[in-house]
């Protein structure tokens, strides 16, 4: 069966793009400094982990707790991202785990290509039309449902802020480069681990665990474990599995901003 030709959201595709076409001229005019790249380095390894600990551990699969301050401190960083606000985001990717690589997932590399699985799912009529169980576990915080609403002025603010502080060069390497980089390191996820790696469990998906993928994303690229036990705070099974992100938890743990890290094999909340 033909699979239905890609119908774009103009109200997504089009900031997209112009997001893109910016970062690239952006750095055509201002030009290459160590200082600014290391910047723009810097703030993606800050904003990955604002979606893989906070979007991803957190929202979306309840890996660990923490206090409901500090909830809206993980809601507000991972805003800085541009990819959607806490509660919409978690629902799409529940969604993802249910329906994994069959006829209803969005980003499934088998179901309509590589392409399609790493970003024209996010900018396809699809995402909007498919109806998704909602995450009532975090519908009833009126605060992460304005961040929904209202989820790009984190990052306004940040951009706002790099400029005030750096002026071009700091708002196009700091905001706009790192943006780009951050959003196609995620979309790896959902392509490139379903595609590329080996396979420790027999998982009723393609997951594959990719250890290159692992160091891009924080330890995200562990991520047939990740399909095996979703709710695991640790994604990695071996001792040299790196998972930053996991440190990361354990770091914010040692000072009681985060509890009760979920390990392998936990029941689900």
């Amino acid at each position: 069966m033909a699979h239905r030709p890609f119908r774009p959201v103009w109200g997504r595709l089009l900031p997209f793009v112009i997001v893109h076409v910016a970062a690239v001229a952006g750095v055509v005019v201002v030009g290459v400094e160590a200082a600014w790249v290391l910047l723009a380095a810097g703030l993606y390894v800050v904003r990955v982990l604002g979606t893989t600990l906070g979007l991803h551990r957190y929202f979306s699969h309840r890996s660990f707790r923490t206090s409901r301050w500090f909830q809206l401190v993980l809601a507000l960083w991972a805003n800085t991202t541009l990819m959607r606000g806490p509660i919409q985001w978690a629902a799409n990717h529940r969604h993802h785990h249910r329906t994994s690589d069959g006829p209803a997932d969005f980003h499934s590399p088998g179901r309509r290509g590589l392409l399609h699985a790493h970003v024209l799912w996010f900018l396809d009529r699809e995402l909007s039309e498919t109806p998704v169980k909602p995450c009532r576990d975090l519908e009833r915080y009126p605060e992460l449902r304005a961040l929904d609403r209202y989820y790009p002025l984190p990052a306004y603010a940040l951009a706002a802020a790099l400029y005030a502080l750096g002026g071009w060069p700091w708002f196009v390497w700091g905001f706009l480069v790192s943006t780009v980089a951050t959003w196609h390191a995620v979309f790896l996820i959902n392509s490139g681990a379903h595609v590329w790696g080996s396979r420790r469990y027999d998982t009723p998906d393609d997951s594959r665990n990719n250890a290159l993928l692992a160091l891009l994303l924080l330890g995200e690229g562990w991520h047939n474990n990740h399909h095996h036990d979703m709710h695991a705070a640790w994604h990695g099974r071996r001792w040299w599995e790196v998972d930053l992100t996991y440190y990361a938890l354990r770091a914010l743990a040692a000072v009681g901003l985060v509890w009760g890290l979920r390990r392998a094999g936990d029941a689900r909340p």
